[in-house]
């Protein structure tokens, strides 16, 4: 996977593409599925990751179906891991299994 870019956060993709379109606050959105307006904040700020129960509740909200956050959540998640120092340099330690079987 080749990400020269950072995936949009899942709260931003929230916020810019469902929230603000059909004029939902923070406040509304709180309301509307049980949660702290702290953590709405924190979710489309980016603060908060988009957990399976998050991805449940915003999918049954916005007609998307979980999977829709799910993968918002995980392309971000992989692009941070595969952009850490400390994580690069583990990948580069490692030979492919296919290549020593090859070998």
């Amino acid at each position: 996977m080749n990400m020269k870019r950072k995936p949009k956060a899942p709260g931003e993709v929230l916020e810019t593409q469902f929230m603000q379109p059909n004029q939902i606050t923070q406040k509304e959105l709180a309301s509307h599925t049980g949660w702290t307006r702290k953590h709405v904040n924190e979710l489309c700020k980016g603060k908060a990751r988009v957990t399976i129960d998050t991805a449940l509740i915003l999918g049954k909200a916005f007609g998307t179906g979980p999977d829709y956050w799910l993968e918002l959540q995980q392309a971000v998640d992989i692009w941070d891991a595969l952009h850490s120092e400390k994580r690069k340099e583990r990948l580069e330690s490692i030979v492919p299994l296919m290549k020593m079987v090859a070998a």
